[in-house]
């Protein structure tokens, strides 16, 4: 009777952690700015750099983590407005938001003399965390925000 009550006390503290944390990951995951993303981060995949395939040309269809989404309507240009918002998904579920250095979005194709991972087979996009396009997708994690038209000057 005791390892019962004991099994269902630890249960419901689970269930209890559980829920907790799944509603700090969704209040997170809603400081990821849709518009910054589309406008600032999704170029980035679209990028030539020097002696590196682009993002896309390998990530379009991969069977990894980081699979974006086929081009429908300006191939190897732009994505549609569906793709975007699906690629955005899954670009926001590969990072920690308020937090780049915990992001593999960041830290696969980052140099490992930089601090990134040993694991990205595509090359390291960035050599370093001063990398313009690597800084831009760290203030998106960061929780930038694009302006609203009537705030630009």
């Amino acid at each position: 009777m005791k390892c019962a009550r004991l099994a269902v006390a630890i249960a419901v503290s689970i269930a209890v952690f559980a829920a907790a944390n799944a509603t700090n990951v969704l209040a997170a995951d809603a400081s990821l700015d849709y518009d910054y993303y589309k406008s600032r981060v999704e170029p980035i995949f679209l990028t030539r750099r020097p002696g590196h395939a682009r993002c896309a040309t390998c990530h379009v269809d991969a069977n990894n983590a980081f699979k974006l989404q086929k081009m429908s309507v300006k191939k190897d240009v732009a994505w549609s407005e569906e793709e975007s918002r699906k690629n955005f998904t899954l670009a926001s579920s590969l990072v920690t938001p308020g937090n780049p250095d915990k992001s593999h979005l960041l830290m696969y194709p980052l140099a490992p003399e930089a601090g990134g991972s040993t694991y990205h087979s595509g090359g390291r996009q960035f050599d370093t965390k001063n990398d313009a396009d690597w800084k831009t997708i760290a203030a998106w994690v960061n929780g930038a925000k694009l302006k609203p038209a009537a705030e630009k000057k």
